[in-house]
Formats: structure tokens, C-alpha cells, sequence
């Protein structure tokens, strides 16, 4: 009787081990599937040449934290500022245009050009690698938007109707930018 109760102990042991190691696994996978740093090749104009950049991830709270009322509206709710009314549609100060919410690389002043639109345009991005774009479908018509590589800020759009050598005019929204001016 004694061997049986204890036969019995240890099975009911052996089996909440087991039910206590499978819970750690997956909490373990879990949180390297949540908790992971995935990381992306983009160009650093600082260092001159690619590097490896860790992928920005924060919750909507975070970004409402770390951005102004104006910047998460464009940056996180694809919103659009009116033309002519941001800081850097005029400006022709020298330096790299990073975006305004990770501080990201994008554009390099010399592609900078006047479109007449309003917005700050470009003819090509830092590095094909620093943004992305997706189908934007809004307002009845399909275009091509421009998000951040790294922590996917909506940038603007990009159309094909810019200059030479690219043909492409990115349109981008002044408070999706900082400018670093270049050093004097």
C-alpha cells in the first residue's frame, strides 16, 4: 500500500514537472517571438556605407509619448499636413533628412527639389534600403506610399513624375523630417 501511494506521488510529480516545463518552453518561445530584436541593412550617412540598425517597435501608447499630437497623426495615422505649411518644403539648407520619428537616414539634401507642391521632394531616398512603400488605396485612388524602413513612420508618397536621373518625385511630409544640416 505504501509503494503504491508513493508510486503515485511521483507519477503526479513526474507530470507536473512535465506540465511546469512545458509552460516554461512556451512562455520562453513566446517572449523571443515578442521580445526579439530584429534587425535591417541600411545606409548610415555618418558612418558612409551600411550597417546593421535594430527594427523600432513600440506600442501606440509609446509612440503617443514620444511624438507630438501633429507628428503621430502623419507619422502613425497616415495623415497629411497642408501643403506649404511645413518646415522644410522651401528650405535648401544642406545636410540628411532623417525621419522625425527614429531618427532614420532618408534623404540627402542634394536629391531635394522644387516640385511646386508644397512638400519637400526628392528624387531618390539615402538608400533604397531606408524606406519601404506600400499600396495605399485611399481617396478612390491607388498610390504608392513611403514608410520608414525601420519603424514604418508614414513618410508621403512617391510618384513618377520628378527629374532626371530617376524619374520619381518622393513627396514627403516636412514633420515626418529633421534636418541635420550639414557642418559648415
Amino acid at each position: 500500500m505504501k509503494e503504491r501511494l508513493v508510486q503515485k506521488a511521483l507519477s503526479t510529480l513526474a507530470a507536473a514537472v512535465l506540465l511546469f516545463g512545458t509552460v516554461v518552453a512556451m512562455a520562453v518561445e513566446n517572449q523571443g517571438a515578442t521580445g526579439s530584436v530584429s534587425q535591417i541593412r541600411v545606409y548610415s550617412e555618418k558612418q558612409k556605407g551600411f550597417i546593421m540598425a535594430e527594427k523600432v517597435n513600440k506600442t501606440e501608447e509609446e509612440w503617443k509619448k514620444a511624438l507630438t499630437a501633429d507628428q503621430f497623426h502623419v507619422l502613425r495615422r497616415k495623415g497629411t499636413e497642408r501643403a506649404f505649411s511645413g518646415d522644410y518644403w522651401k528650405t535648401k539648407d544642406k545636410g540628411v533628412y532623417k525621419c522625425a520619428a527614429c531618427g532614420q537616414d532618408l534623404f540627402a539634401s542634394d536629391s531635394k527639389f522644387d516640385s511646386g507642391t508644397g512638400w519637400p521632394s526628392f528624387w531618390k531616398p539615402i538608400a533604397r534600403e531606408n524606406v519601404a512603400t506600400e499600396t495605399d488605396v485611399t481617396y478612390g485612388m491607388t498610390r504608392t506610399e513611403v514608410v520608414c524602413s525601420r519603424c514604418g513612420g508614414h513618410l508621403g508618397h512617391v510618384f513618377s513624375d520628378g527629374p532626371e536621373p530617376t524619374g520619381l518625385r518622393y513627396c514627403i511630409n516636412s514633420i515626418s523630417l529633421k534636418l541635420e544640416k550639414a557642418k559648415q
